[in-house]
């Protein structure tokens, strides 16, 4: 299982860094950002207003359409912990079932108090949840420092495409 098609939701710092992330490991790469000004930035800059002086990986396509995002092999949610269920529903329903959607924010859901796999699991049932996590920062990943995290998902073989597809050499 490969995923050769990697789709980031969130245009944010670290949301940016990720995108780079599997851009620099050889996967094609969309870049999904909710703010239409960001995105533009983005696009028209290739530079991050988050992120000052990385420029972005020129395979990057960056897109306000999330159902461009869902027509992904896998797919990093890179949104705050409190839009991750706003940006679940609008996603659940243009996926294809088994997609893996990887929670790379940190936190728990005000109210709720649940983790991010658990809204992921209640938002798009047909989806494999997976979490990456672990001490980085989106500024050096994004300028490719070294950088060890994990991904874990219910299916070892999945986690372990997934770690594969995301390694860029300096992003283990």
């Amino acid at each position: 299982m490969t995923f050769d098609r990697i789709g980031v939701s969130g245009g944010g710092a670290w949301g940016t860094a990720l995108a780079q992330t599997a851009a620099r490991a050889g996967r094609s790469v969309t870049l999904w950002e909710y703010d239409a000004g960001n995105a533009a930035w983005l696009a028209d800059k290739r530079e991050s207003k988050f992120l000052p002086g990385v420029k972005l990986h020129d395979t990057i396509a960056v897109t306000v359409d999330l159902s461009v995002v869902a027509r992904n092999d896998a797919i990093l949610l890179v949104v705050p912990a409190q839009a991750m269920r706003a940006t679940l529903t609008a996603l659940s329903p243009v996926i294809a079932a088994g997609t893996p959607l990887i929670a790379c924010a940190k936190g728990i859901e005000r109210g709720t108090h649940k983790f991010m796999t658990e809204i992921v699991a209640e938002c798009a049932p047909s989806a494999l949840p997976a979490i990456l996590s672990g001490p980085s920062f989106a500024a050096d990943v994004a300028r490719g420092l070294p950088t060890a995290v994990t991904i874990a998902a219910s299916d070892a073989g999945v986690a372990e495409a997934l770690a594969h597809a995301m390694n860029s050499g300096t992003f283990r």
